[in-house]
């Protein structure tokens, strides 16, 4: 039986942190319910998956790639490095990984690429409910580190609040320079 890794992203769109990537290799044995793309779940139901994951799996692995990381080679080539530091870190070799996207990064196994993946397979839902639990986490510390910018409300995507209070507070060491709107913001200040 060949081993397949679901991977995925969570955290391409933000302005701020790092992206956060998943590989995950399910147990046959040991079939999680409930699982689908990180997005179509609750953040109580996603918390309580991440956990029956993380104890299930046969394996699983986090990547990331930081915002200084993202402004370097961009927010493409940073999420492809993320996936193969994920799949890198996974305890045992799959035989195959699904990616959930439309392009795969170079890994050192087939890898096929799935649109609308982590609604599709399994093993890419889990990558997606984990990928998204640990940048939530993420979100939640750098809240507590800079408070002025409401992090664990808007998660650093460019909503509203989230605009409001870079124009107000500037950019932190963490925002992605990069990007338009941080970019922007850094102009005026």
């Amino acid at each position: 039986m060949t081993l397949i890794a679901g991977v995925d992203e969570v955290g391409r769109g933000p302005l701020v942190g790092a992206v956060v990537t998943a590989a995950v290799i399910l147990d046959p044995a040991q079939p999680i319910a409930g699982l689908n793309d990180s997005k179509k779940l609750s953040e109580k139901k996603r918390q309580l998956l991440a956990e029956e994951i993380k104890s299930k799996a046969l394996c699983w692995s986090l990547g990331r790639a930081e915002a200084h990381e993202i402004d370097d080679i961009n927010i493409l080539h940073a999420t492809m490095l993320a996936m193969q530091r994920a799949v890198a870190g996974l305890s045992t070799q799959p035989g195959m990984a699904l990616i959930d996207g439309n392009r795969c990064p170079d890994l050192p196994m087939p890898a096929k690429a799935i649109v609308g993946g982590d609604g599709l397979e399994p093993a890419i839902s889990a990558a997606s409910i984990l990928a998204k639990v640990a940048r939530d986490g993420e979100m939640a510390q750098l809240d507590s580190q800079y408070p002025q910018y409401q992090f664990a409300r808007h998660k650093g995507y460019p909503t509203k609040l989230h605009m409001e209070k870079l124009l107000e507070h500037g950019a932190s060491p963490q925002h992605r320079r990069s990007f338009k709107p941080v970019q922007r913001v850094l102009q005026e200040h």
